[in-house]
């Protein structure tokens, strides 16, 4: 958390502010949060001045085109979020990076935990880091039902695994896999190339559905609430998952009781009955 939908939603919240805008002032009070930028005093050096031409994403990433060729690129970790708000409104705790812009609104990163990080990276930087490794867009770039199936060939590992792996398709972590396995009916257990041709057409529908469904209704805000819109607001999509952290609770399917399973470390929401 924060995933896809949590990005795509931020991202299309920041469009309209950002895009265009000219950035006036850095200030990064978490050093930490520059842990992916090889000289850290670079980051606010190249965006210092500049103008902001688009806000573009891939995955779980935030691609922020600027006007000198470099881009921004902001991941939101764990706990992170944007708030945007006037240059004058208080700090909030953990407000660990600020890049104000000319007309005075603040884009602040409030990241308690500091998994999420901030840098700004030249075009051959950019194809040089771990996000040039990034499989297609599980939003924009689907790739087709015979594509998915070759990813998904030969390989033993289960489908919950496969479907988190962010070389293979980026975008899907823990919520969303879940749900797009119990759309498609299959289990988080089976194997990658255990999968037909007509599984991997169902899955293919699940994932857009299950994206498609979540940015409707602006994302997942869990309990915590530590993911919220930019302006504050929270996503509504938490009742309307269907199997993510409802152990013990009925199938709205079939009836049967959702179950919790540990997958590679992760736990896993699903219904035996539903899913085989």
């Amino acid at each position: 958390m924060p995933e896809l939908p949590e990005v795509e939603t931020t991202r299309r919240s920041l469009v309209p502010v950002l895009e265009g805008a000219t950035i006036a002032a850095v200030s990064v009070a978490r050093p930490r949060m520059l842990r992916r930028q090889a000289n850290p005093d670079d980051f606010a050096r190249r965006l210092d001045r500049q103008r902001i031409d688009t806000v573009g994403r891939h995955g779980k990433f935030l691609l922020t085109g600027l006007a000198n060729g470099m881009i921004w690129v902001t991941h939101l970790g764990m706990s992170g979020r944007i708030s945007l708000v006037d240059h004058d409104d208080p700090l909030v705790k953990h407000s660990n990076v600020v890049v104000t812009l000319d007309d005075g609104t603040d884009f602040r990163l409030v990241d308690p935990r500091t998994f999420g990080f901030v840098s700004v990276f030249t075009p051959e930087e950019l194809g040089e880091s771990s996000i040039a490794r990034l499989g297609r867009d599980a939003l924009t770039d689907l790739p087709r039902s015979r594509d998915l199936a070759a990813l998904f060939a030969g390989r033993q590992a289960p489908m919950k695994a496969l479907l988190l792996d962010q070389s293979l398709l980026a975008g899907l972590g823990n919520i969303y896999a879940d749900e797009t396995l119990y759309r498609a009916g299959i289990s988080p257990l089976r194997s990658g190339g255990s999968l037909q041709p007509g599984e991997v057409a169902l899955l293919r529908k699940a994932i857009s559905g299950t994206l498609r469904h979540a940015l409707k209704w602006g994302g997942t805000s869990l309990d915590d609430l530590a993911y919220l819109l930019p302006d504050g607001r929270t996503g509504d999509y938490l009742n309307r998952l269907r199997v993510y952290g409802r152990e013990r609770q009925r199938c709205r399917r079939c009836g049967g009781e959702i179950i919790r399973s540990t997958v590679r470390n992760r736990s896993s929401f699903w219904c035996p009955q539903c899913q085989l």
